[in-house]
């Protein structure tokens, strides 16, 4: 048993070991950005029911927090982002020291300007994770200045924060990176796990910018109609 655990802990500090592990652990946020994205559009739902006030996305956000299964899979998310960054922080100091010195020459020339810059748009992403967090997960899951008796809403909240023009324009270009980020860490993900071969390329590409382009502009309508109070979304918010 000692020996296995050996074996493992082996390959997982293998070079190889470390891709697969960053892979799955991506995909599995790219999973996790859908659903959070199908909970971020019901504060929408005032748009066509005024009536809502913002409170079907309450609800939502609300039986997620209560949610067993979610809370698991909640830690799993932290412990997935967490190590996610570590293990690009030591794939990338790996890959400098296996090659001190830059080329510019066969596949590293053609690579794209994102594919040769994860590390750096992974690293504004995690700011804006981190201001993300401190204006909705502290002040609701932790303070408790939003949600219950507090007279805020997380709803409100969300207007409140997108009402902050240095905000709103730090959540677009953390969107903006963050779509780049995924729409070649997803194709990337599925090769390192050597689920990309020739006939299914073309496919995972367009899927994955898809992905991405979904992802991107959902994400970056919120602040965009939000702060501008396009259709009197913010005002539709109770």
């Amino acid at each position: 048993m000692a020996e296995q655990a050996k074996q493992l802990t082996a390959i997982l500090n293998s070079s190889i070991g470390k891709k697969v592990l960053m892979s799955l652990t991506g995909l599995f946020l790219c999973f996790f950005l859908l659903n959070h994205l199908y909970t971020n559009l019901l504060l929408y739902k005032p748009l066509f029911n005024e009536a809502d006030g913002g409170a079907s996305f309450n609800q939502a956000s609300h039986e997620l927090v209560t949610s067993i299964l979610v809370r698991t899979v909640e830690i799993v998310l932290f412990a997935s982002i967490i190590f996610h960054v570590l293990q690009a922080i030591r794939l990338t100091m790996a890959n400098k020291k296996a090659r001190p010195v830059g080329y510019e020459s066969g596949a590293k020339a053609k690579a794209s300007w994102i594919s040769k810059n994860m590390g750096l748009t992974g690293s504004v992403i995690l700011f804006f994770l981190i201001v993300h967090l401190y204006n909705f997960f502290l002040p609701y899951r932790i303070t408790g200045e939003v949600g219950g008796d507090s007279g805020i809403t997380l709803a409100k909240q969300v207007t409140l924060a997108l009402a902050n023009p240095l905000y709103s324009g730090l959540y677009l270009v953390g969107t903006l990176l963050l779509g780049l980020h995924l729409s070649h860490g997803f194709q990337s993900a599925f090769q390192t796990l050597g689920l990309n071969n020739k006939k299914y390329e073309s496919i995972l590409k367009i899927a994955g910018n898809a992905y991405a382009v979904l992802v991107t502009v959902g994400f970056m309508s919120f602040p965009v109609m939000f702060y501008f109070n396009i259709l009197g979304c913010a005002d539709k918010i109770q």
